[in-house]
């Protein structure tokens, strides 16, 4: 089988249903004249001897042209970062760790060749290279040719295959190496493959410089592994930072943290030591192995040696170095000075390297437990791990997701918002790790959960999450979109249970602060923090808005300063006529209780809702009703209630319409377009006017709140401004007082002043601001000159000062001479005082 293009073999090898990898298929490679001596050049991994070997009886295999440009565009083009390699080459040896479990399982004497089954990484500065291990199933020089050989191949089909199609078969496991095994050149110049497995006799070596062409041939130095892999990577001159012990730990500890086997650095240890201490010193490994020094270090002790004895032998010298410092034996106690010919002075010390085998995947995946094997300790501990930001969580879900996608996860809620949740907010993600069978996939995904669940933090494991062919890029599919429905329904889960959990909360000695003051329940310590992330959740997410309206929190006329009140705790203390849930909003509480709007309210004994937080306004607009029930702003135009007779209340409306016909029509043509129509209302109670807008126009408040944008432009937003309605109270003195006014002069002077001040009281009180401030300056003053009886506003004379400076020099004089006259009486007397 042979591709036609280059896009076919992208078509294949990349949209592969095989979990993405795709399943080529052996024939991609040719055999170039085997029989012909190749060398290969793998040192300092063999010896001379060994590589000669190795030529004689190694076989050339050359990647076909489409094959090799599907490389070149794995290597240099998929992956965005270089890092990556090292995830995709643990991934590829947990897979064959899982086959070799899987194995042991079914063939009972399968693991003798080797019984431990982990990941063993290590490097060597001077050569070079980076060296990763595993004791997995291995590899045959058949699948050596047919894995490594064919970009895109992948062994998960021809293994489940060879099972039988057996039902108990783990189906979670994918290929040994699949196009992530490529990624291995993003830092390798060339790559040496060595594996053994229990189907062959032989342990063969695969190696290629990603040049077109590979070569296979038995290791020469015989069975090493016992069984299991071991990839070697001569790395390039810009990948020097993966030869140290933190990096490496760190990518291990980011990216496969969480691998079910263990995976084992081989860590430099630096220690100081006495020279006595360190002579013929091997370090004992974990599974009993010794090894020495390396060579090239041992030729530095025996040098740093060297030096020291010709040190020793200068008599002028009275110091011993220990790494670098001197220290004079001279003030040194005499019973700690031993004889200077003494072989083994401890006062001379060393520094000398040692290597050990640390595990670096120490943490444990609980979302893989069962729920009721997890205590909560250990929930707040791994929490500690994920976040890494010194935060605590004491709410969380574990669950397992079933239906047309499976996954397991944990959501946690942090306790406390970070000091700058709300800036930036749409710049911020949630903090969710997306791992595909325990291998993080990344940490940095803004699809996964909508905006307004960005404080979340946690972790999801699928094992049928579609992956492209690098493993790095996910599919915008139908699975993960699903996948994401189901993390937001848990999400809402979580914070419902929270919230109900408060009708039972009892406080005990945890829910007091130092004082013995008892703090929040815990739903409100949760509402405190992360409150207005639910309000934009309301506004923005329309499937999921009847589920969080019922998590929304209020102050209302009846809760009180420290109260909240739910709108179903509303809706279950309605009164029986009621029909509607009311709503204010305003810019604090101490505002809106003296609001004149409530006063019809008040009197009734309706509870109103108080929005005083500047989003609530925004999320109201998307409720509309509430268990049947509609959202009514007492602000505008339309207010009902359900107690009243509406014949009555028709006539008397018409009745007063009839009586205050002169005055709201006279008041129309003085506001001008201030005021689009001036009504006689029974709103309000006691005060003599309010303002209203139109039912679907902004409020008062909404007004001031676009005014407060950084970037608006009044000129610009001149059309969102809502158009005024002015209701009169027809039973207040003043508003009939300005009917007889307007019947009897309404062209005078001090009835328009009047009528003008109506309109900015009202507006005041009604929470719009005055325009033009000048003219209502003015209109103050002329009524304040009618108040205190001025009769004109030309301003008095300036007041004139009077000089007196003849008077002031003669008093002068009368100072200077009673002066000497005290002077001479002194003289007389004596000394005089100075």
């Amino acid at each position: 089988m042979k591709f036609t293009s280059l896009a076919c073999a992208l078509a294949l090898g990349v949209l592969s249903s095989d979990l993405g990898l795709g399943n080529v298929g052996s024939s991609l490679m040719v055999n170039a004249d085997a029989p012909e001596p190749v060398h290969v050049d793998v040192s300092p991994l063999f010896s001379e001897e060994e590589q000669a070997a190795m030529s004689e009886s190694s076989e050339k295999y050359e990647f076909q042209a489409e094959v090799t440009r599907l490389m070149d565009i794995v290597i240099n083009s998929l992956y965005k970062n270089k890092e990556i390699f090292l995830r995709e080459l643990i991934s590829n040896a947990s897979d064959a760790l899982d086959k070799a479990r899987f194995k042991g399982i079914k063939e009972k004497n399968f693991l003798d060749t080797k019984k431990e089954l982990e990941v063993r990484i290590s490097y060597d500065k001077e050569a070079r290279t980076l060296t990763i291990a595993d004791s997995g199933v291995g590899m045959t020089k058949t699948e050596l040719v047919e894995n490594l050989g064919t970009v895109a191949k992948s062994g998960t089909t021809n293994f489940m295959e060879n099972l039988g199609g057996e039902g108990d078969a783990d189906l979670s496991m994918i290929g040994q190496f699949g196009v992530g095994f490529y990624s291995i050149y993003l830092v390798s110049e060339k790559v040496t493959v060595a594996s053994k497995s229990n189907d062959d006799e032989t342990q063969n070596v695969w190696s290629s410089q990603a040049d077109g062409s590979f070569v296979v041939a038995p290791d020469p130095r015989g069975n090493t592994l016992g069984r299991g892999t071991e990839i070697t990577m001569y790395l390039k001159d810009d990948a020097s930072e993966y030869l140290d012990d933190y990096k490496i730990e760190s990518l291990v500890k980011r990216y496969s943290e969480f691998i079910t086997f263990p995976i084992y650095l081989r860590k430099t240890i630096e220690e100081v030591v006495a020279a006595d201490e360190d002579e013929e010193d091997e370090y004992e490994y974990e599974d009993g192995e010794e090894e020495d020094l390396d060579e090239d270090e041992e030729e530095e002790e025996e040098e740093e040696e060297e030096e020291e004895e010709e040190e020793e032998g200068e008599e002028s010298k009275k110091d011993t170095r220990v790494k670098g410092e001197a220290v004079d034996k001279s003030k040194v106690p005499d019973d700690h000075n031993p004889d200077p010919e003494s072989p083994h002075d401890p006062t001379i010390k060393r520094e000398i390297k040692k290597f050990e085998w640390v595990r670096a995947n120490d943490n444990v995946a609980i979302w893989a437990r069962d729920k009721e094997d997890v205590t909560s300790d250990e929930y707040k501990e791994f929490y500690r791990n994920l976040a890494k930001d010194g935060t605590t969580s004491n709410n969380w879900i574990h669950f397992k997701a079933e239906g047309e996608v499976e996954f397991k996860g944990i959501l946690y809620i942090p306790d406390e918002a970070p000091h700058d949740m709300y800036d930036k907010f749409y710049e911020k993600d949630a903090k969710i790790r997306l791992y595909v069978r325990k291998v993080l996939i990344t940490d940095d995904f803004d699809e996964l959960v909508p905006q307004y669940l960005n404080f979340l933090r946690g972790v999801i494991d699928s094992d049928d999450l579609p992956l492209n062919v690098n493993r790095e890029g996910l599919q915008q599919s139908k699975v993960l979109k699903v996948m994401g429905k189901k993390l937001v329904r848990k999400a809402i889960e979580m914070v419902r249970k929270l919230a109900n959990a408060d009708a039972d909360w009892e406080p005990d000695e945890d829910d007091k602060d130092e004082k013995g003051t008892v703090k929040k329940s815990p739903y409100m310590r949760f509402w405190d923090q992360f409150g207005k992330s639910l309000k934009l959740g309301v506004i923005e997410d329309s499937a999921n808005r009847s589920k969080l309206t019922k998590l929304l929190r209020y102050k209302t006329s009846k809760s009180g300063e420290e109260g909240w009140r739910s709108l179903e705790e509303y809706v279950a203390d309605m009164k029986e006529w009621q029909t509607n849930i009311y709503y204010i909003a305003g810019e604090s509480m101490e505002a809106l209780e003296s609001s004149p709007f409530l006063e019809k309210l008040k009197k009734k004994g309706l509870e109103v809702l108080y929005l005083i937080d500047p989003i609530d306004e925004y999320a109201m607009q998307q409720i509309m009703e509430f268990d049947g029930k509609r959202m009514m702003s007492v602000t505008k135009e339309g207010l009902k209630f359900g107690d009243e007779d509406e014949d009555l209340v028709a006539a008397r409306e018409k009745a007063y319409k009839a009586k205050f016909l002169p005055l709201t029509t006279y008041l129309k043509d003085a506001y001008g377009t201030k005021i689009s129509k001036v009504v006689v209302s029974s709103r309000v109670e006691t005060s003599p006017v309010v303002i209203v807008t139109g039912q679907w126009g902004n409020s008062a408040n909404m007004e001031r709140i676009m005014r407060a944008q950084a970037l608006s432009d009044r000129n610009k937003n001149s059309y969102l401004t809502s158009q005024k309605t002015m209701e009169l109270n027809p039973r207040h003195p003043l508003v009939t007082k300005l009917l007889g006014m307007v019947e009897e002069d309404g062209g005078s002077q001090e009835t328009k002043d009047a009528a003008m001040m109506l309109y900015d009281t009202a507006a005041l009180t009604s929470g719009f601001t005055i325009e033009d401030v000048e003219a209502y300056t003015e209109r103050m003053f002329r009524i304040m000159k009618g108040v205190v009886g001025v009769e004109s506003f030309e301003l008095e004379d300036e007041i004139e000062i009077v000089e007196e400076e003849d008077d002031e020099d003669e008093d002068e004089d009368d100072e200077d001479e009673d002066d000497l006259d005290d002077f001479e009486d002194e003289e007389d007397a004596g000394e005089p005082e100075l």
